[in-house]
């Protein structure tokens, strides 16, 4: 199974994928145009019943969005939150270890999109990153997902692609008394691994007072840990083109991880009396990653062809690290309406931390050889130099240890004011109100290196690697033993990875609403101020220096959205909006590194970047669980941030290379949104248990970057794709179901897209992700009317990851996972 042979099966199914949802699509409009509804009687059950309250929740939006609803959530082979929105039109995701972890809307990246969790937004626990990796929350939390495509002005206009809005569960989102318990084993193919799971959740409505029941308590506790692994082989990139395509080095890897998630969820709902509510949202989420990375480099003293030989550098390489992510949030709020005017006010506090404890994050043997080499390209092998199986040969280089944590606090408070009126005998609204928020995000990383003397042969343990061979790897807990000894060690400084920032928001807005017949109209203006502060230290040299930068910022944020009921069932909508959104933090860093006539700086002087938003298209609602619709979308994107290099130009003329953040000129995305929802109850038994689902994203960007090229003194421009971007994503489901038996099958696609841009200034080096291309299965059956029978296959079709350089043949990385399978019992409640 060599790499340089085999062929990318994406993209001919990504093209029936796309295909059968454009048939499905235009083929429905004609069907429906024009009908009657008459499947409105119809009893609904399971996912349809789910899918059709989320739809219903849709249609009423004032804005673009799209939701589902807690069971839906259920009946896909989803382990969190990220997995599940995956299967949501124009939503993609990216997968660390194939879990899906950073969500993507509409082809812009996860750090340009927002995630709120029962209202106020959640800050991110990566150091660097403004993206909430939603693989932390368990699903079994959920009441809804909403990904939200087109802001209001009482939304925070901090997103460039989409919001995601979480909504855990709430008492009153059922009728009286409501549990369920829930239990799992997975089975982890790569690995031989079983892993366990477990959920209990409850909801119940009580009487204070006597009276009506005015207290609603909700609660749910989601556990699970799953050991699994993976095999690598990747070139980053080290590829020379000038060199005839000569390759520099590359490594195998071989992963194994243990991933626990622990999810907690108290929700209390008091109405005080008709008029007068309050509520309280509390989630804790914690997820905790352990990691051993086993590794062989392979670095050649001169680039080399497929088949050559000569002089090699071998590094076995061990990284042993346990990493730990926590997301809290608690919401205190309520509502008040006196007459026709409704107060809603609500404060809330989250906080994201991730904590690192000490731990040996790199280990290094090393060899030197005369005869290593390769062969392939796609999949790399190693033709493995002589001596490289004895493990006397490989000598201690050094051992790096590291501790860090990251904390990411933000506290919100806010409120509202809505009053319902006539303008000229139409019915209208207003609303205003305000907003504050204070968000907080600090790193402390510290870093050592010891060097004492070893040789592998004391060190060694095997390693399942199942791309080659591997030879031995490093045994983790004898290295444990080696620094928790007496050695020799000395201090790196790694004070420019510590920093604190602050970013202090207040907004006002207006708006209002007016129905004229069939069409409604919702207009008004948001103004957020921002107050930025960052202070970190920086290394001129080998001295550390301190460093301070503050900045604020304005912006006014107009938005007019249209909604006109065409047919009883078809509605078209339009919009515009504005948003913005701050740059990463890793590229807003203070911290900076002068190392000579080398350097790298972070730019807090980055400004906010702007997009105006353009929407436009059509639902037609199919009674039950049905909707066909189609949006195309423009955004018009500026001061977009990406990474250059700036040596040799004013204010970096003592560098030869200088990397930095700019801000981009004008960068611009379009694309179409198609989805297809229904169940075909209207045919005879047993067919009227067929449901279907189809969407598929087709986008397209443009964006400019320039550096500086020393050789010739003159400014490089060229024009790439947005990262993350992909010009393809859908989703194709079909499922079947009855009073006992639900059975689902997705298939969910995600186009190619620019991940990197390795040389500002030579496109050959940037670097791509494929096309992927996985296949669940879901299903379940009622053993009793409680008692429920749950499997799940997941990548069935044993998808690997696969990035390359430039072209598709150079690899960048190449990933294989294999399928899991899961087997458990729900006992819930009627």
């Amino acid at each position: 199974m060599q790499g340089a042979s085999q062929q990318p099966v994406g993209p001919p199914v990504a093209r029936t994928l796309l295909a059968t949802a454009i048939a499905v699509v235009c083929g429905q409009l004609h069907a429906q145009s024009g009908e009657p509804n008459e499947i409105e009687t119809v009893r609904v059950i399971g996912q349809a019943a789910s899918t059709d309250r989320a739809l219903s929740e849709q249609r009423a939006a004032d804005n673009i969005e799209s939701k589902v609803r807690a069971d839906d959530i259920g009946d896909f082979p989803d382990n969190n939150v990220s997995e599940s929105l995956q299967r949501m039109p124009g939503v993609s995701i990216e997968r660390d270890q194939g879990e899906g972890r950073f969500v993507r809307v509409r082809g812009v990246a996860p750090d340009l999109n927002a995630v709120n969790v029962n209202g106020i937004q959640v800050p991110a626990p990566e150091a660097g990153r403004r993206a909430v990796a939603l693989d932390v929350i368990p699903a079994d939390l959920l009441e809804s997902l909403t990904v939200v495509k087109t802001l209001t002005p009482d939304m925070d206009g901090n997103s460039l692609g989409g919001t995601v809005e979480v909504e855990t569960l709430s008492a009153f989102d059922r009728d009286g008394l409501f549990y369920s318990v829930s239990g799992a084993g997975s089975y982890d193919e790569h690995t031989d691994q079983t892993s366990p799971e477990f959920a209990v959740a409850a909801s119940n409505q009580f009487s204070l007072g006597g009276g009506e029941k005015n207290l609603g308590v909700a609660g749910a506790v989601s556990w699970g840990k799953r050991d699994f692994g993976s095999d690598n082989v990747e070139t980053g990139g080290a590829w020379d083109f000038d060199d005839n395509n000569a390759l520099e080095e590359f490594e195998q890897r071989d992963y194994m991880i243990t991933r626990e998630r622990l999810g907690m969820a108290l929700n209390v709902d008091y109405l005080l009396s008709d008029d007068t509510s309050l509520y309280l949202r509390t989630l804790h989420s914690e997820f905790r990653d352990e990691e051993i990375r086993q590794a062989n480099v392979f670095a050649f003293d001169s680039a080399q062809q497929p088949g050559q030989t000569g002089v090699t550098e071998v590094e076995k390489e061990l990284k042993d690290r346990e990493e730990t992510q926590d997301i809290s949030s608690f919401v205190l709020g309520g509502q008040h309406v006196s007459g026709e005017w409704t107060t809603d006010f609500r404060a809330g506090y989250s906080t994201a931390q991730e904590d690192e404890p000490r731990h040996a994050d790199s280990t290094v043997f090393v060899a030197d050889f005369t005869d290593g080499g390769y062969q392939g390209h796609r999949k790399p092998s190693a033709l493995y130099p002589t001596g490289f199986y004895d493990d006397s040969n490989f000598d201690l280089d050094e051992i790096e240890v590291t501790e860090g944590k990251t904390t990411d606090e933000q506290v919100d408070v806010a409120l509202d004011f809505t009053r319902d009126l006539y303008w000229n005998d139409n019915p209208a609204s207003i609303k205003f109100g305000t907003k504050a928020s204070q968000r907080t995000k600090d790193s402390d990383v510290n870093v050592w290196t010891y060097g004492p003397s070893a040789s592998l042969a004391d060190h060694a343990t095997d390693v399942d690697y199942e791309l080659g061979n591997f030879g031995s790897g490093i045994d983790p807990d004898s290295i444990d033993g080696l620094i928790a000894g007496p050695g020799q060690y000395e201090d790196i400084a790694s004070a420019i990875e510590d920093y604190e920032m602050s970013e202090d928001r207040q907004a006002a807005y207006l708006m209002g609403t007016v129905d004229i017949q069939q069409l409604r109209i919702l207009a008004g203006v948001r103004y957020e101020r921002l107050d930025f502060e960052a202070d970190g230290f920086g290394d001129d040299n080998g001295t550390i220096t301190a460093s301070h930068y503050d900045n604020d910022e304005d912006h006014w944020l107009p938005a007019l959205h249209l909604r006109y009921q065409l047919t009883n069932d078809t509605l078209v909508r339009s919009a515009f909006t504005r948003s913005v959104v701050r740059p990463t933090f890793e590229q807003l860093s203070p911290g900076f590194e002068i190392d000579g006539s080398e350097a790298s700086f972070g730019n807090p002087a980055l400004k906010s970047l702007e997009s105006n938003n353009l929407d436009l298209g059509i639902e037609h609602y199919m009674g039950r669980a049905g909707v066909v619709s189609a949006f195309a979308f423009y955004k018009d994107i500026k001061n977009f941030a990406y990474l250059t290099d700036k040596g040799g130009t004013p204010g970096y003329t003592a560098f030869d290379d200088a990397e930095t953040f700019e801000n981009g000129n004008d960068a611009s995305l379009y694309g179409i949104e198609l989805a297809y929802s229904k169940q075909f109850s209207e045919l005879p038994a047993p067919f009227n248990g067929l449901l279907m689902g189809a969407n598929a994203t087709l986008v397209d960007s443009s964006a400019e970057i320039e550096s500086y090229d020393e050789g010739s003194g003159t400014t490089f421009r060229r024009d790439i794709a947005l990262p993350s971007q992909s010009d393809v994503t859908g989703n194709l489901m079909v499922g079947y179901e009855t009073q006992k038996l639900s059975l689902r099958l997705a298939a969910n696609y995600t186009g190619k897209f620019l991940q990197e841009v390795s040389d500002s200034m030579d496109k050959r080096y940037d670097i791509y992700t494929d096309d992927h291309i996985q296949l669940d299965f879901n299903g379940y059956y009622f053993l009793t009317d409680n008692l429920q029978l749950t499997f799940e296959a997941i990548n069935i079709n044993d998808e690997p990851f696969y990035a390359y350089t430039g072209k598709e043949k150079f690899n960048a990385q190449y990933e294989e996972y294999g399928p899991t399978f899961k087997l458990g019992l729900a006992l819930k409640s009627l």
